[in-house]
């Protein structure tokens, strides 16, 4: 089931970000490609999944992120259940 949404232009994209060289470059990229409330609510959504990691409780996590606690539950069943990607940057951004 994961692999239906995968296709030509998924990869292009997946190629896209692997060619960035720095944090700048993908500043750039994500100003083009989506929008403010995107990209803040994707890095809430990573925000959210190191506070699980690291134990915090739903109402801390809605306090401190403002994230609804569907976003909450959305993200927690991803890091039990998904492909494991919040784990994997996670221990990056962390070194």
């Amino acid at each position: 089931m994961a692999d239906k949404w995968k296709d030509r232009l998924t990869d292009q994209l997946c190629r896209a970000l692997l060619s960035l060289k720095d944090r700048e470059e993908v500043y750039c990229l994500l100003e083009d490609i989506a929008t403010i409330g995107e990209i803040k609510a994707l890095a809430q959504r990573l925000e959210v999944a190191r506070l699980l990691s690291e134990g915090h409780t739903y109402p801390e996590i809605a306090k401190e992120t403002g994230a609804s606690t569907a976003t909450i539950s959305r993200v927690k069943k991803f890091l039990e259940y998904g492909a494991d990607g919040y784990k994997l940057v996670l221990d990056r951004i962390k070194e």
